[in-house]
């Protein structure tokens, strides 16, 4: 039976009209694309649509390309999560953490366990994300942090190795593995790819996913060749206007100032990243070409977070999931959520939210250009109409 999408093309289109300047959306299943929409603009001052070869800033969301290859080279046998970090990162061997006494003093002790793969990957290492200095930081790990970064950044964009090998010995913000704290778990996982393709990651991301699944709108850099595709960036201000301004994450966007060794943030499309999210929904296979093994798939989304690490996980946008090796994972509808259990994925700050469902195999991928990007009243709508139309 063919599916009716009026519902989603008429919800995108109303967001368009009164909440963010352009949206596209892609839904997959199987190997079929089922839906390609899109509304709005792509770059207001210019009158520029949106189309399907749009390329959105995906911000957080480039991190699932880089665990999804961490499990290939899992299924390598290259590593094992419950190896140390230390094992292969050296600078990594003692890692160290703050307690804070009874007295309200500071110490810092060497931590009980070593920091393994699981908690770099799981988000349980204990660091946040230190991309640049951070004002008015309260806690001595983000101090630290930020110490670092801004000496790294004095000498121009540094690569990821640079910036993992500078943080190695700033003291944790608790026990590795007894809380969750999204943040640079997802620089020392991809330095680990690194070490173990012995390869920056911008070129693991083309020989392992970009290459094989065919994408042909997704880049690590803004070039001459794609600069035409890119969308705009757009801050909401507090009345609701939208300001044109240059994205955070351009920083290392630009080949001619970025080393190719620095931290990736991918462009793409929302058709291209629905064929990589559909590929994990096929159980690690698109058109034929296995990527991962399904049970390797699984293991990616299953929730790695006990109830201790759930409650610092939960919040309104996240209710009801769990997190896995780097993709959330629902793990309840009791807060409102119309697909199946175990659907996973993960969003990005600039407006991205994708998503695939392993029982009735398909995916959806929708991204805007709109920061804050206001996800919770956006990526709710989009999913409770996108799988309204799929079941």
């Amino acid at each position: 039976m063919k599916k009716d999408f009026s519902r989603l093309d008429k919800l995108l289109e109303n967001f368009a009209a009164n909440s963010v300047p352009g949206c596209t959306c892609s839904i997959m299943q199987g190997d079929e694309l089922l839906y390609e929409g899109g509304a709005g603009y792509a770059d207001i001052e210019s009158g520029k649509k949106v189309d399907a070869n749009s390329m959105f800033r995906q911000a957080s969301t480039t991190k699932l390309f880089t665990y999804a290859i961490l499990g290939m080279l899992f299924e390598e046998g290259k590593f094992l999560f419950s190896d140390p970090v230390g094992d292969y990162l050296p600078e990594w061997k003692n890692t160290k953490k703050y307690v804070v006494r009874p007295n309200g003093e500071v110490d810092v002790v060497p931590t009980e366990r070593p920091l393994t793969i699981r908690n770099a990957v799981a988000m349980m290492c204990g660091l946040p994300y230190c991309m640049a200095p951070i004002p008015n930081a309260t806690t001595p790990t983000l101090v630290a942090m930020n110490e670092r970064i801004a000496k790294l950044l004095e000498k121009g964009v540094p690569t990821l190795q640079e910036e993992v090998r500078a943080m190695a010995d700033v003291p944790v913000m608790f026990e590795p593995g007894s809380h969750w704290l999204y943040g640079f778990g997802s620089e020392i996982t991809g330095a680990l790819v690194e070490t173990f393709t012995g390869k920056n990651l911008r070129e693991v991301f083309v020989d392992r996913v970009i290459e094989p699944l065919g994408l042909k709108n997704t880049d690590t850099f803004i070039t001459d060749a794609n600069r035409d595709q890119i969308v705009t960036n757009y801050h909401k201000q507090p009345d609701g206007t939208l300001v044109a301004a240059k994205d955070f994450y351009d920083a290392t966007m630009y080949p001619e100032q970025t080393p190719v060794g620095a931290r990736p943030n991918l462009v793409t499309s929302a058709t291209d990243f629905a064929i990589f999210m559909q590929m994990l929904a096929n159980g690690g296979e698109y058109k034929g070409n296995k990527l991962l093994g399904k049970g390797t798939v699984e293991m990616l989304h299953t929730n790695q977070l006990g109830e201790a690490q759930l409650r610092d996980f939960e919040n309104d946008y996240l209710a009801g999931y769990g997190y896995g090796f780097g993709f959330r994972t629902l793990m309840t509808q009791t807060y409102g959520h119309n697909g199946h259990i175990g659907c996973f994925g993960w969003t990005g700050g600039s407006g991205s939210w994708v998503e695939a469902d392993p029982v009735d195999k398909f995916s959806i991928a929708y991204m805007h250009n709109m920061m804050p990007n206001e996800e919770l009243y956006h990526h709710h709508r989009v999913r409770a109409t996108a799988y309204g139309c799929m079941l």
